[in-house]
């Protein structure tokens, strides 16, 4: 596993990987799948500027790093056919890093006057993305109709916002009880959310499977984007995963794994094995999250010599015939 560089150097003056004990994630193909269509994405967003040319003792091509921004979690699983899914999802993926990465207003702290503004602009992201891949699938006859969800977890302590589209999840843990963030939005739900269908008839529907809001495939209606808007207290988990987690693991469950695990890469560990005693499927993602109040407010500067970016950044997977780590 690779991560980025946090804003806080170490005794040798370098910059920190991301704590592993306070964010991990963890993909899996399944059982039953021949390729992974999950993707997720771990990352810190602090402002950097790159040295050209200086007085000052600092090397050229050096970057300097400042403080820790926020943080952006990230979950796609894509479907369509033959490696179709798999475009979907990383596309996204990619699509929404490089958004981020050059609008400078993602890294500063809000105000409440600007909450409104900003929740819109997620919004535009979102749709943004998904006109972007329903575009790639109309120029390509192999891709039409290709999708992902997306649900995206952007972390400014103590506030986080989650983003989403389709039926990836995303779960608040907190003093000892489970809370959903994030809506399924397939047909089965749909029916519940009318009369048409009781609560306990979900996991056993045909409709369970079949989705109304996706990014990219065939629909021509409005990408509907879900924003859901929290406030993080001390010692708050979030655990993000796909279906191939979810249909597995109830809240009583998913309480359980995070009170037993002493670690996130623990947690994720324990929830892929569950899916894939349960038969494993489809393809199985998580992100298990222990965000903390970032220490002080002043500003710290790190350097690093400019290097590019590991395109694996904080992504780990398996084949089917791996044995999963202790």
């Amino acid at each position: 596993m690779t991560t980025p560089p946090s804003d806080q150097p170490n005794a040798d003056g370098q910059p920190q990987m991301i704590d592993e004990q306070s964010f991990f994630g963890m993909t899996h193909v399944g059982m039953k799948r021949q390729n992974n269509q999950d993707q997720f994405l771990i990352a810190q967003l602090n402002k950097s500027m790159l040295v050209g040319e200086t007085s000052l003792p600092i090397e050229k091509q050096s970057r300097l790093f400042g403080r820790v921004q926020g943080h952006v979690l990230l979950v796609a699983d894509g479907m369509g056919g033959h490696l179709a899914g798999e475009l979907a999802s990383s596309m996204a993926i990619d699509f929404l890093v490089e958004r981020l990465l050059n609008n400078v207003h993602w890294f500063f702290q809000l105000g409440l006057d600007a909450e409104n503004e900003f929740i819109d602009s997620l919004k535009t992201l979102m749709r943004e993305t998904h006109h972007r891949i329903q575009e790639e699938g109309r120029q390509n006859a192999a891709l039409d109709g290709m999708g992902t969800t997306l649900t995206m977890c952007y972390v400014l302590w103590p506030k986080m916002y989650v983003v989403h589209a389709g039926d990836s999840r995303c779960y608040l843990v907190r003093d000892g009880e489970v809370e959903r963030l994030t809506t399924d939005h397939t047909l089965a739900r749909r029916m519940i959310e009318s009369g048409g269908m009781k609560p306990e008839e979900e996991a056993g529907s045909r409709w369970s499977n079949v989705l109304w809001n996706v990014l990219g495939g065939k629909s021509e209606n409005a990408l509907t984007a879900e924003v859901r808007s929290v406030n993080l207290h001390e010692g708050d988990a979030i655990v993000m995963c796909s279906d191939g987690l979810h249909r597995h693991v109830k809240d009583e469950l998913l309480l359980d794994v995070m009170n037993e695990c002493e670690s996130p890469q623990s947690a994720c560990q324990r929830f892929v094995e569950i899916a894939i005693d349960a038969g494993g499927d489809d393809n199985i993602t998580v992100i298990v999250a222990r965000p903390e109040t970032p220490p002080g407010l002043a500003s710290t500067i790190s350097i690093e010599a400019e290097k590019p970016l590991d395109p694996m950044l904080n992504y780990e997977t398996y084949n089917p015939h791996d044995t999963l780590p202790g």
